[in-house]
This record gives C-alpha cells, structure tokens and sequence, in this order.
C-alpha cells in the first residue's frame, strides 16, 4: 500500500433511535392565573398575547349582541356636537366674569375663573377702546373653537360677531368711522372691525383725520380675509371712481363767466385748489380778495365749500382759473366820491420800490407816491426819506378808477414855510447942486490955427 493512500474513513454511525417520551398527564385541576387550562378543553386558539377559549369567547359574543342590540355608534358614544353644545351651554347659564389678560391684534382673551378656561371676544366689542390688562368683564359663553382650544365668548349688549359673507373685493358699503389709529381710522362695516388708510381717506392729503370719526362714509372694499380678520376699504378709489365719471361731462358745460361751487381741496403759497365736481381749479392768490393775502389760509380753509368765477378756461391742457373777489364790491366801484384832487388824506407806506414808495388809504385801496414827489430837494433813494408802516400825510393829484391807480405827492402836502420879510428900504439921499465951471484962463490948443 502506497504512502499516498489514505485509510477509508468509516462512515458516521447512525444515531440510535430515540424513544418517545410518554405524554405527561395534566393535572386535573383548574387554577386561576396559571398556564393550565381545563381538562374539558382541547383545541387552544392563539388571541393577542395570550390564548382564548373558544367557547367562553362565543358565550361572551352571544351575551354582548342580545345586550347592544339595535344601538348605533351614536347611542353608544353619543353626539360630538350635542356634548360641546353640552359644555358650553350659551344663553343658559348667566353671565361670567373674567379678566383680560392679553390683547393681540382684534382679539381680547379672557382668563375665565378656574384658571385653565380662556376665551377669546373681538375688540369690537369694547367700543370706549381696548381695555386695560386685568380688567374684569363679564361675559357670555357662545361656543367652543376646537382648532384652537379657547371658549368664544361676547359681551351682553356689544356688537356680535358679524358674517364675512357679507363683505366682499370690489362691494360699495357704509363705513362708520369709529376711532383714528396710527395710519388711518377703524371703521365699522356691518358689524365687522375694517381699517381705512389715511392716504385713502380723501383725493387729497387728509392731515387731521379725527374730522371724520363719528361719520359714515361710502367705501370701496379692497380687502377681505375672514381667517385673519382683516377688512381694508377705501373711500378715495370710489371718490376717483365717481371723479373720471363727471370729468367730461363738467368740461362740455364750463364756459367762461360762469359762477360755481367748489369744495377748498388744499392751499399753497400761491394760491388755493378747488374741486368742481371733475376738476380742479386754481384761485390764485391775487384773485382771492381785493385786499392784499399773504397766506392764503387767512381768507379760506381745507373743506371749505366756497362759490368762485370762471376766469379762464385752457381746454387742451386742461387748467381752470379761478377767482373769488369778483363775487364781492370792490372799493374802486366809487373811489371817485371818496377821493379828488388837491385833497390832503392820511395812509399808511406799505411797500418800497426804486421809482417810489405804495401808500395804502384804505383796505384794498392804495396810492403811489412817485420819487420826484418824496421832498423838495432831489431824493436818490426812497428809504432815505419814508419807512414801510410809517404813517405820511399825502396830496391826491390824479385818480383813474379805470386802471385802478391813484397819484400821491408827499412834498406837496408838506406844511409851506413862510417868506421871508422885505428889507427896509434905506432913505434917499438929496441930490446936490453941481459947481459952475470954472472959466477957461489959457487958449485952446489945436485947432485950425488963426486968421
């Protein structure tokens, strides 16, 4: 036998055969708690986490259907809403009272008694304005909101929830003003709390807008979002609304020389823009009264419905001048009654100019005392001989009522001084006989010679 052969490994015994162990007997009695389950009982079924028995669970099966026979998930559980109905109870129970502890936006949350029931009631209910922190209301409980977990509550005799559907983008409504707030005023709508820029208030800059509290006003709603309570309308888009309407038709029926009412929109140095109905209009500062306005704002006011004339109409760039003073007598009308020629009057130096000085007789009614009729003596500048508000006696020298211009002259009102006396006349002196002359003693000399 070779060295590379190997000795034939015998094959692995067979494992002897087991013998079955006789089944172990049961104990034949029934113990509560234990593993053991009666000896009566052979087929065990697996249930959850632990074993049933079949025919305990069929008897139990039978006795529940006879019990609850008929009866709906809604008897057994009963209504959802009937119970939260159940726990609020409104209008049943009396009035409770709570204190506020926290204001967020239109919202007012009532710390109810208990500590751990809040609710919640519009600020719209509290009409003197919001309340302060820890001041005790009483309140009614309305219903329960399960999205957020508070009770609704109001206010017995306040303003109650109001219905969004009700508002709508681009609907006209009647909006009260109820208090003026940083930007704007709060506004009442049906019920509903809404904001109202003030830059959407007027046409025109609104500077005080506490004016319009208390007023209701026609609005165009521009914003509506009932899941934050937001309402913002606007009364300047339906005013520019209604505005482009009666444009063309006020421009066919503005003539010259007519007379018209206009509300004062706003004031500027040079003078006031007043609103037609579909235009503006502009009352120049000279126009405004026949007396001489610095500020406008003395003679008129924003708001203010006044009645001008049409003085000049550019309908291609589409400008309207204005005036006010036509409509009052002018003091010119009978200036000629008042003053004549050579008469000495008392006014007042109202303005300076190179070529003379204005002197005001009476409101509206001014003279120019030219520079040649300052003084006497040449006059090479005006302040040099009168002041703006001096009072000066003056002389009428010409009146044109025409051109509304009254002559003045301050040196030929000036107290005349007196002439001087005349000089004595000296005495004459006699006139004296001349001496005869003397008779000739010596000839002549020259002459012809003698004969």
């Amino acid at each position: 036998m070779s060295d590379t052969d190997q000795p034939a490994v015998p094959a692995t015994p067979p494992e002897p055969p087991q013998r079955e162990k006789p089944p172990r007997e049961k104990p034949q009695r029934f113990q509560v708690g234990g593993n053991q389950r009666p000896p009566s009982l052979e087929h065990e079924q697996t249930y959850g986490f632990g074993k049933k028995i079949d025919a305990f669970d069929d008897d139990m099966e039978r006795q529940l259907q006879e019990a609850m026979g008929g009866l709906s998930d809604k008897d057994l559980y009963g209504d959802p809403a009937e119970q939260a109905r159940r726990r609020s109870k409104p209008g049943e129970e009396g009035p409770k009272k709570g204190k506020v502890f926290r204001i967020h936006g239109a919202d007012v949350f009532i710390d109810l008694p208990g500590g751990r029931t809040q609710g919640v009631l519009p600020l719209l209910q509290f009409p003197d304005g919001p309340p302060e922190i820890g001041t005790e209301v009483d309140v009614h409980i309305e219903g329960f909101d399960h999205a957020n977990g508070v009770l609704l509550l109001s206010r017995k005799g306040a303003a109650v929830q109001a219905d969004w559907a009700s508002v709508a983008v681009g609907m006209i409504v009647e909006a009260r003003v109820t208090e003026v707030n940083k930007g704007g005023v709060t506004v009442d709508v049906n019920g509903i709390r809404g904001f109202m820029p003030i830059s959407q208030i007027d046409l025109y800059r609104v500077d005080d807008a506490g004016q319009f509290v208390n007023q209701k006003l026609l609005c165009l709603v521009t914003e509506v979002d009932p899941s934050e309570r937001n309402l913002v309308v606007s009364r300047r888009a339906l005013l520019e609304k209604e505005r482009e309407e009666n444009r063309e038709k006020l421009w066919h029926e503005l003539q010259e020389g007519q007379v018209r009412e206009g509300i004062v929109r706003s004031i500027r140095e040079f003078g006031v823009f007043v609103d037609l109905g579909g235009a503006d209009g502009l009352i120049h500062v000279s126009e405004l009264s026949w007396q001489r306005v610095k500020d406008p704002s003395e003679v008129v006011q924003p708001g203010q419905k006044v009645k001008v004339v049409v003085l000049k109409l550019d309908r291609e760039h589409r400008k309207v001048g204005l005036g006010m003073k036509q409509l009052m007598a002018s003091p010119w009308d009978d200036i000629s009654e008042k003053y004549h020629v050579g008469q000495v009057v008392t006014g007042k130096v109202t303005r300076l100019m190179d070529f003379g000085a204005f002197v005001e007789l009476e409101p509206a009614v001014e003279g120019l005392i030219h520079i040649s009729e300052l003084s006497p003596q040449r006059v090479r500048r005006v302040i040099d001989v009168v002041q703006p508000g001096q009072d000066v006696q003056v002389m009428v020298q010409g009146v044109n009522p025409e051109q509304r211009r009254i002559s003045l002259s301050l040196k030929a009102a000036l107290p005349k001084e007196p002439e001087p006396e005349a000089a004595a006349e000296e005495p004459e002196e006699e006139e004296t006989p001349a001496a005869p002359p003397r008779p000739r003693t010596t000839p002549l000399r020259g002459g012809i010679g003698q004969k």
